[in-house]
C-alpha cells in the first residue's frame, strides 16, 4: 500500500464550555492547529502518484476560508475537540478524494487526535 500525507496549518480559538468549571479547556483559548490528511492506494496512477499533492489545494482553501482565525464554536456544529475536528476533516476530504484513509489534528506540539475508519 502506498501512503502520502500533507500537512495544513491554521490558528483559531475555541471554548469547551460543557466541561466543568476549572477545566483549562472550559476557558476561551486558542491553538495553532495542524491538520494532516493521509491518502492511500494499492496502485499508483498513471503519473506515479497516489494523488498529486497539488490536487489537495481545496483543503487549504477550505481551512483558510472557514477555520483560520475564527472562533471554532461559531464554525462547528459539535464540540470543537480535536477528535471531532479530525472526523469533520476526514468526512470533508473523503468526499473529494476517496483515497483518504485518515486525518490527524494537533492542538499542541504534544497532542494529536486521529480519525481513521
Amino acid at each position: 500500500m502506498y501512503r502520502i500525507t500533507k500537512e495544513f496549518h491554521f490558528s483559531a480559538s475555541h471554548q469547551l464550555s460543557h466541561l466543568p468549571d476549572g477545566h483549562q479547556c472550559a476557558r476561551l483559548h486558542g491553538h495553532n492547529y495542524i491538520v494532516v490528511v493521509e491518502l492511500a492506494a494499492a496502485d499508483l496512477n498513471a503519473d506515479g502518484f497516489v494523488r498529486d499533492y497539488g490536487e489537495l489545494k481545496p483543503l487549504k482553501t477550505y481551512i483558510d476560508d472557514t477555520f483560520d482565525h475564527r472562533h471554532l464554536n461559531d464554525v462547528m456544529d459539535v464540540a470543537s475537540t480535536g477528535e471531532n475536528m479530525a472526523r469533520h476533516f476526514y468526512d470533508w476530504c473523503v468526499a473529494l478524494w476517496p483515497e483518504t484513509t485518515a486525518v490527524k489534528v494537533s492542538e499542541t506540539p504534544k497532542t494529536w487526535a486521529e480519525y481513521r475508519p
